[in-house]
Formats: structure tokens, sequence, C-alpha cells
């Protein structure tokens, strides 16, 4: 897989991004680590990446209007 360049967000995106990220932390404390290990998070991580998706379908979007 390439990876792709980040596209430029708007304020939603820039917010929702920002939860998920501190959902993830949080996640991240509440992990005792003792009885379990790591927290599985890659729903959330899924969530970022669909953000990520469809902003540069945006961008891809806006680009061929410009045209």
């Amino acid at each position: 897989m390439t990876q792709q360049p980040e596209p430029k967000l708007t304020a939603g995106e820039k917010a929702r991004v920002a939860v998920l990220v501190l959902r993830m932390a949080k996640r991240g404390l509440a992990d005792d680590r003792v009885t379990g290990g790591r927290v599985h998070q890659g729903d959330l991580e899924r969530k970022v990446e669909r953000v990520l998706e469809g902003a540069r379908k945006r961008e891809e979007r806006e680009a061929k209007a410009r045209k």
C-alpha cells in the first residue's frame, strides 16, 4: 500500500479526528496492562482513516470543480 499525502482538513474534520484520538488515549489509559495487555483500538483507527479518506475525496471533487 502506498502512502497517500495527507489532505487539508476542514474544521469539522479536524474536530472529529481530535475526538477520536482523545478516545484512543482514554482507552490506552484505562488499560491496566496486568490482566490483558493492549486495548483494541482498531475501530477508532478505522474511523480516523474514514475521515481522512472522505477529506481526500472532497479535495478531488473540489479540484475537478475548479477545472
